[in-house]
């Protein structure tokens, strides 16, 4: 089955080639013999009534000094293609929600959207995992001062982080100490106006931050364990932590057993579980990462297994 598969993506000349999750999906996109169609957000547009948009064929190779062909640009229906990979990365704002608005116009025309557009739209990847408070650490969600100090003073060591960051940005540990609580509470919720996460300190995270990837509700068998620079508090690839890969623990399948049923049941098809020592910390739906190094570390195909899934609901629909 020859599918015509696009992707909405943020500029692919400036991916990492050796990180990028994107790229290992359109390669195996390509090696089913698929057509590969290549979208940035802006190249997404209405006309009376149709979701459109200029779009480009799309080749890509494992040469990392020549890794994509693009070919010329051309209007078409978003519903001309089967499949429809929303890869854009955060910040999620009103752009953001407008490509989705678009894409769900394809998708009620038949398109397949990976991930559902009303899914990206409805689950903040920081809320998200508060549907789950048995897997969650002690948390707070509040853009209040008096109730952020009072969370500080009952569990002493915290983190403060803003609901719509990635990679790491703007989060704050605050020791028992309480130095620069005041500061650090007017800067996330500029004075009392933005609504922000705390969540008491977790100190396995020394032991990393593990990013387990699920397809379609189930996990893959081993999760990226991002271990902090010596001096930091965050895991985050972005800001320098070190990958390493790990079988997943009894409690890490038993977090999946919990929050599988509900990303099959909103078509979150591709999404990563972030989980520090027992606690699920943070469900990403929008672009997550790390197939790349596990696929390295474990010679695994993510990528492919998800176009197999892929595949394997579009013959069903």
């Amino acid at each position: 089955m020859t599918l015509k598969i696009g992707i909405v993506m943020d500029p692919i000349d400036g991916i990492n080639y050796k990180k990028d999750s994107s790229l290992a999906m359109l390669w195996a996109a390509q090696q089913k013999g698929w057509e590969l169609w290549y979208m940035e957000p802006q190249h997404l547009f209405l006309r009376d009534g149709k979701a459109r948009a200029n779009m480009a064929p799309l080749s890509v190779d494992m040469n990392p000094d020549s890794f994509f062909t693009r070919g010329e640009y051309q209007i078409a229906d978003l519903s001309s293609l089967d499949v429809i990979l929303m890869r854009k990365d955060p910040p999620f704002n009103n752009e953001f929600v407008y490509t989705t608005l678009l894409l769900e116009m394809a998708e009620k025309k038949g398109t397949m959207i990976v991930n559902r557009p009303q899914s990206l739209r409805d689950f903040n990847e920081k809320l998200f995992a508060t549907h789950f408070p048995q897997c969650c650490p002690p948390l707070l969600v509040t853009s209040d001062s008096a109730l952020l100090r009072a969370f500080h003073a009952e569990h002493q060591d915290v983190i403060f982080k803003p609901l719509d960051g990635m990679g790491g940005a703007s989060i704050f540990r605050i020791t028992a100490d309480g130095v620069n609580l005041g500061v650090i509470i007017e800067t996330l919720t500029e004075h009392g106006t933005q609504t922000i996460m705390a969540q008491k300190y977790i100190p396995e995270i020394i032991d990393g931050d593990k990013r387990i990837l699920m397809l379609d509700g189930e996990p893959v068998p081993y999760a990226l364990a991002r271990i902090p620079m010596a001096g930091e508090t965050r895991g985050n690839l972005a800001v320098g932590g070190r990958g390493e890969g790990r079988p997943l623990t009894d409690r890490d399948r038993w977090i999946c057993e919990q929050v599988g049923p509900t990303l099959r049941e909103q078509g979150l098809l591709f999404v990563g579980l972030d989980v520090i020592g027992d606690y699920l910390t943070e469900i990403n739906v929008t672009s997550p990462t790390c197939i790349r190094e596990l696929d390295n570390q474990f010679d695994l195909d993510i990528g492919m297994q998800l176009m197999n899934i892929i595949e394997e609901k579009r013959n069903n629909a």
